[in-house]
């Protein structure tokens, strides 16, 4: 008959939730806003927007949304060609890593 000595601890349980939330934040594309400068001609001054907000994937592929638009392309530099235009020059700012995650909304931040 087998015996465990007392300074073996056992196991501690398997932790489905904590298991879940090591892998999101493992494996989480990373998240970006899709901001546009649209530059005064007159005053030299600029005005900011965002146009809309991207996931950047490990393999590059990238996705953008906008209000009525989605957008795959092939890395987020496509993205900064696609928003420039007439003038407007669009930079991506990025977020940082994902440091914490929840399985409920209430406690996501």
């Amino acid at each position: 008959m087998g015996t465990v000595s007392p300074d073996q601890p056992a196991s501690a349980p398997f932790d489905l939730g904590k298991e879940l939330r090591a892998l999101v934040l493992a494996t989480a594309p990373r998240l970006f806003a899709v901001t546009r400068i649209h530059p005064y001609e007159d005053t030299g001054e600029s005005d900011v927007e965002i146009a809309a907000w991207g996931m950047a994937h490990e393999n590059g592929r990238t996705e953008v949304v906008r209000p009525g638009q989605r957008l795959v392309l092939v890395s987020p530099e496509r993205v900064e060609a696609w928003f420039s235009r007439d003038g407007v020059t669009a930079q991506l700012v990025w977020l940082g890593p994902a440091t914490a995650a929840s399985l409920g909304p209430d406690l996501a931040a």
